[in-house]
């Protein structure tokens, strides 16, 4: 009888692993510029991202190199990724966030309390203004900046922007001198709060709109050439928790002609029905890449509400500020039937099967480059959807880190279209493999995802190239492959061989639950 199942299981797993074809179609005709910026992180004062993820202190454990008080080995990693952008101190730490208390010598900082997402810690502030931007510096990545709101004040982010990038001789520049920067730095991206729907004052969206006024033209006064990010609201989990679907409309509508103050359109977007973050079953592993998916739905909705509001003679552009998995292991709140860790740290496995979930999000990033100006994956270590996450004196590299740096070629290019023609599809009636290509100094770079969750796919495309510069694979033996300090490199990338056909075409196998970005010579 055992004999007799096991034949069926081995028969049964044979059909759903034969290979079947998918045909791609890379288009000619950029349809937009992929901004750096659409690679962006989050670092909040949140459990480990930060302190004991970032920062070890310049007095940290002797057995962990630090640059600036930075972890050498998180410092390392992030250089290799890159970081095009960085946004802190939050996220809902910001809208309790003073940074007056973050400057200065570190042994005459004051103790507060940190609070973010119900978290309550002692903060000593020793990751303050100074040491985030000398962070930016040593990884190369744009600041920017969240201001407090929520229970700061206008003055207080006026001299926040002063005190970081004024030139004038003012009693604020003088500190900063004293403090060890003379020169100003080139912040230009600042939050006016963050989530003012919930954690930074449940602010209805008319009031917001009015503070954001406030604050954006006195700040404006300071730093003419700041770019301002509003807080938006489009979730559809959070709408129907009975938060106002329409604040979007509201708050740009409020604006009235003071909407030139905006940049950016802040939205976040969370991953929250996949099931446990391992162990999942098969309808989870595409329960949470169809969510990844519709994240371009997203931003779509966003896009068009602005564009129905706003002056053509004023450009404003989303900024996904926030978004990733966050499986229910790691939070309070929200499906999964599964334990929840307590106390909360929001620390997850990092899997495989979120790493293609990124992948996804990607690929709708660059077909709405266009109207989609920044996004930041949270978190940038140890917390949610983290690249790096350190144990101990050890750092490792999660999947998502590996899918980022096989997006690289894609950073700063231009995106193209790709059409896929396959009869392989996923449960839901959509094709089992998916794509987004890009153009950049004559180069075309395209990354191919195997969505399916047991079947491998041979892969056909063809390209303007002439010949395959370099070809990566991301896979594993499981969709809920993890790498730890242990194991760091169970899912790391590979080569792959890509096969040119008589007919003109490239072709490269899949296997189930994979990604592959293939670089092409200059055509």
């Amino acid at each position: 009888m055992v004999v007799q199942w096991y034949a069926t299981f081995e028969c049964l797993h044979k059909e759903q692993t034969e290979v079947a074809d998918a045909e791609l179609t890379i288009g000619q005709k950029p349809i937009g510029h992929i901004s750096p910026r659409l690679y962006g992180h989050f670092a909040e004062h949140l459990g480990r991202c930060c302190y004991g993820g970032l920062w070890e202190g310049v007095d940290g454990d002797p057995a962990v190199p630090n640059v600036s008080g930075f972890r050498a080995d998180v410092i390392e990693a992030l250089l290799d990724l890159p970081v095009p952008v960085l946004r802190w101190p939050g996220g809902c730490y910001a809208d309790h966030y003073h940074w007056r208390n973050g400057i200065g010598a570190p042994q005459a900082r004051p103790s507060t309390l940190g609070m973010s997402c119900g978290l309550r810690v002692s903060d000593d502030n020793g990751l303050g203004t100074h040491e985030f931007l000398r962070l930016c510096e040593l990884i190369g990545a744009e600041p920017y900046l969240a201001g407090n709101v929520g229970t700061g004040s206008v003055q207080e982010f006026c001299d926040w922007v002063e005190y970081v990038t004024s030139s004038v001789d003012s009693g604020l520049t003088k500190e900063r001198a004293a403090n060890g920067r003379p020169d100003p730095w080139p912040v230009r991206l600042w939050g006016v709060g963050n989530e003012s729907w919930d954690c930074g004052g449940r602010f209805d969206p008319v009031t917001y709109a009015h503070e954001f006024v406030r604050y954006a033209t006195l700040a404006r006064h300071v730093d003419p050439e700041a770019e301002f990010v509003g807080v938006g609201l489009e979730d559809e989990g959070l709408f129907e928790q009975g938060l106002d679907r329409d604040w979007n409309a509201k708050f740009l509508e409020a604006l009235g002609p003071s909407i030139d103050l905006l940049s950016h359109l802040s939205i976040h977007r969370y991953w929250s029905h996949g099931g446990p973050e391992t162990g999942f079953r098969e309808d989870d592993y595409y329960a949470l890449l169809a969510e990844a998916q519709e994240t371009e739905t997203t931003i779509e909705r966003t896009a068009r509400t602005i564009a129905a509001i706003a002056p053509t003679s004023h450009a404003i552009r989303v900024a996904l500020d926030e978004w990733g998995v966050w499986h229910p292991e790691a939070r309070p709140w929200g499906p999964g039937d599964v334990p929840r860790r307590t106390p909360v740290t929001y620390e997850q496995a990092n899997t495989l099967r979120d790493a293609l979930a990124a992948g996804i999000a990607l690929e709708g990033f660059h077909r709405q480059c266009n109207v989609l100006s920044m996004a930041n994956l949270a978190q940038i270590v140890n917390v949610l959807q983290a690249v790096v996450m350190t144990d101990g004196s050890s750092c490792f590299k999660t999947p998502t880190y590996h899918v980022l740096t096989m997006h690289r070629p894609h950073m700063g290019a231009e995106a193209l279209g790709v059409a896929v023609a396959s009869a392989m599809k996923l449960p839901s009636g959509e094709a089992a493999v998916s794509a987004t290509a890009s153009l950049a100094g004559g180069r075309t770079a395209v990354t191919i995802i195997n969505r399916d969750y047991r079947r491998r796919a041979s892969v056909s495309l063809e390209a303007r190239a002439g010949a395959v510069a370099k070809a990566r694979l991301l896979a594993a033996d499981s969709a809920d492959a993890v790498n730890t300090a242990a194991h760091p490199d169970r899912v790391a990338p590979r080569m792959v061989e890509v096969a040119m056909r008589p007919n003109g075409r490239y072709e490269v196998d899949l296997p189930a639950h994979s990604l592959a970005t293939i670089e092409f010579a200059e055509g």
